[in-house]
């Protein structure tokens, strides 16, 4: 069994942090266009944050984005890795991560959250959601032992745990897939617990707790406008659409039951990283005000439990 000490602090309650997602979005870049690290740090810490994940305006350099990162007194809680080991071996994979998980590593960060890029249908975020390509069930069992082995390869070479995220239109998605590749992994496999996705795949994030709470080591606190989502699921729209239809948003603005995870974090004594999450369009959803907004949200509705 990994122990806490890959992914917990030592602080005496999670620490909160925000993604930069908010300012600028990875694969829409015209979404916060222009925005600079700067402004986009600055913000994220006049809003209360104490960390941000890793954002394509950042500088790739480990030891300029160190120097950015203290100048604005915030933490690097992690960065997302294209992940394609439904394809790659894991030598390859290890060769794919080398500059990403050296420049994780030299910054500070704990965790490595791993997407699975691999085995997507061509423009998988641009087709509708339903059209979702499956993997088959018969290569779960070589993709897990892939996936733990490159796990186990991470916390070794680099002291990163692999936080696994569970995403709309890659293989793991639904509850099923979600429980069958995790009980296939070897327990060196983290999970990032998403309650967006989750609520957007169509499954209570409470089930991810209750199967796996021992691999809980990254939350994104990502809110869900459940009338867009029934919106999205009716017209078969895709995830890009979907974004732009406002269907995310941060915690407290949408229909996301926060208090089971509020619970949790007081019941498990969870010490790692909660971070708000939100795909939105920065134009119609200021990022210094609704982040800001958010925050107050996770400290009074989540955190107050842990007090």
């Amino acid at each position: 069994m990994i122990k806490d000490a890959f992914y917990r602090t030592g602080h005496p309650s999670p620490l909160v942090g925000v993604s930069p997602l908010s300012w600028v979005n990875e694969v829409l870049h015209y979404l916060g266009a222009g925005t600079s690290a700067d402004h986009c740090l600055s913000e994220a810490k006049q809003a209360g944050f104490q960390g941000v994940e890793l954002s394509r305006i950042f500088p790739r350099e480990p030891g300029a984005l160190k120097q950015l990162l203290a100048q604005h007194q915030l933490q690097l809680i992690s960065g997302w890795h294209d992940g394609f080991l439904t394809e790659r071996s894991v030598e390859q994979e290890m060769d794919a991560v080398h500059n990403h998980a050296s420049l994780l590593q030299e910054n500070g960060a704990k965790v490595m959250v791993y997407g699975e890029c691999g085995w997507m249908a061509d423009n998988a975020l641009d087709i509708p959601l339903h059209a979702r390509r499956l993997l088959p069930d018969t290569q779960v069992k070589a993709y897990a032992e892939r996936l733990s082995a490159f796990a186990d390869a991470l916390c070794n070479q680099y002291g990163l745990r692999l936080a696994y995220h569970h995403h709309l239109m890659m293989v793991a998605e639904t509850l099923p897939e979600i429980r069958a590749l995790l009980s296939a992994c070897s327990p060196s496999v983290g999970l990032l617990l998403d309650t967006g996705h989750a609520t957007a795949a169509g499954f209570s994030y409470t089930q991810l707790i209750e199967e796996f709470a021992d691999r809980i080591c990254h939350i994104h606190l990502k809110d869900v406008r459940l009338d867009r989502l029934q919106q999205v699921r009716a017209s078969g729209m895709t995830f890009n659409e979907a974004v732009l239809s406002g269907m995310f948003t941060v915690p407290g603005d949408g229909g996301i039951d926060f208090r089971p995870l509020a619970e949790f974090i007081a019941r498990s004594g969870y010490q790692g990283w909660m971070v708000v999450e939100a795909e939105q369009d920065p134009v119609k959803a200021p990022p210094l005000e609704t982040v800001t907004r958010a925050q107050r949200y996770v400290a009074q509705r989540i955190l107050s439990a842990n007090a």
